[in-house]
């Protein structure tokens, strides 16, 4: 799979995952009888982990590379906790928006 695509699938899935943990809290007030499933947060996890491997196999981008790596390791950590503590800890909001911006620079960076 191309660069640019992986970028585009990585970009959707951080953004997803945002959007995922930003308003899921907000429908936790809402008595609708949802509960959280943190399975949802470690697909992200498994997602963005494939996607991040992938476009750094080959990347010459040093500091990209400790970017898209710091934003995958501050997600796992908030996964893990809520798995182990079921605690949900505001890591993963900095994990994603950290793929977020390595995509969009990575993107940026290509020749298209």
């Amino acid at each position: 799979m191309k660069s640019k695509i992986l970028d585009a699938v990585g970009i959707s899935a951080a953004v997803l995952c945002l959007i995922h943990c930003i308003a899921f809290p907000l429908l936790m007030i809402i008595p609708l009888g949802i509960s959280h499933n943190p399975y949802i947060d470690l697909a992200f996890l498994v997602i963005g982990a494939v996607v991040v491997y992938r476009v750094t196999k080959h990347m010459t981008s040093r500091w990209l590379k400790m970017l898209f790596w710091a934003s995958i390791v501050l997600i796992s950590v908030s996964v893990l906790a809520d798995f182990i503590f079921e605690v949900h800890i505001p890591l993963i909001y900095a994990g994603a928006a950290g793929l977020i911006a390595g995509h969009i620079i990575n993107f940026k960076n290509h020749k298209h």
